[in-house]
């Protein structure tokens, strides 16, 4: 098994690309969560904003196909789920932006963490119906839509930009993506790559992007570093190493 999660995962990537980076969540007690935080603390990320809780770490059933392409099974979803406090929030006043997601659960307090920072959020496959609610509190909207058409994803892009965020993101996975920041567009094609496991290339891509805006680099060029470090990402398994044993309770919860 693998340490991940799309927040872990942007933390984790945005850290070893040189930036500050925290991770502030719920872990349970048992050896999934033991795991995770170690490898958190092994990339020198930040952890104390984490709550530890007496309850199951989330975790995911991931199946690879032969090239590579991840599958998601069997989610146990956190049983804690995230409400931020005052402490929280001034931790986060202090970072440039904030990263999250539909799958941290935290759709509730996107606005609290919009009063205090830039907010990126990672809408995956969902549609309007469910982000639009969202996107005015939102500075980076990504989404994936690997089998759209691209007159379909610049239509999407379209329709984002107009309900408030400033740079919208569409990932397309070997299609390359398109980025749309401040009225300048970018077409981005895939970087070729000897893929075996794209768990967490998406995570990756947005921690190079968002850290190369944050830089100062121009938008192609954020771009460019972006899909050349996810496709580096695809060449080793797990979002970002870690590996250790699966326990036997582990295979258990799992089935």
């Amino acid at each position: 098994m693998y340490p991940g999660g799309s927040a872990a995962n942007v933390a984790v990537h945005s850290r070893r690309l040189g930036a500050t980076a925290g991770y502030l969540g719920v872990l349970g007690d048992d050896e999934a969560a033991a795991h995770v935080l170690k490898a958190l603390l092994a990339e020198d990320v930040d952890v104390t904003r984490v709550r530890h809780r007496a309850e199951p770490n989330s975790f995911a059933d991931v199946t690879l196909d032969d090239e590579g392409n991840r599958f998601f099974g069997t989610f146990q979803p956190p049983v804690t789920r995230i409400e931020l406090e005052d402490r929280d929030l001034a931790y986060l006043s202090g970072c440039d932006w904030v990263h999250t997601g539909h799958s941290s659960f935290t759709v509730s307090e996107v606005p609290k963490m919009h009063a205090v920072t830039a907010v990126a959020y990672d809408f995956s496959y969902q549609g309007l119906d469910v982000a639009a609610p969202v996107l005015p509190f939102v500075t980076a909207a990504m989404f994936s839509r690997a089998d759209d058409t691209e007159a379909e994803c610049l239509g999407l892009v379209e329709e984002v930009r107009g309900l408030g965020p400033d740079t919208v993101v569409v990932t397309r996975g070997t299609r390359g993506s398109i980025v749309w920041r401040r009225g300048e567009l970018v077409v981005q094609p895939a970087v070729p790559a000897r893929a075996v496991d794209t768990l967490g290339a998406g995570d990756a891509y947005f921690a190079a992007l968002m850290c190369g805006l944050s830089d100062g680099l121009a938008l192609p060029d954020a771009t460019a570093r972006a899909a050349a470090y996810a496709a580096a990402v695809c060449e080793h398994f797990g979002a970002f190493g870690h590996p250790t044993a699966i326990s036997d309770s582990r295979k258990e919860a799992a089935r």
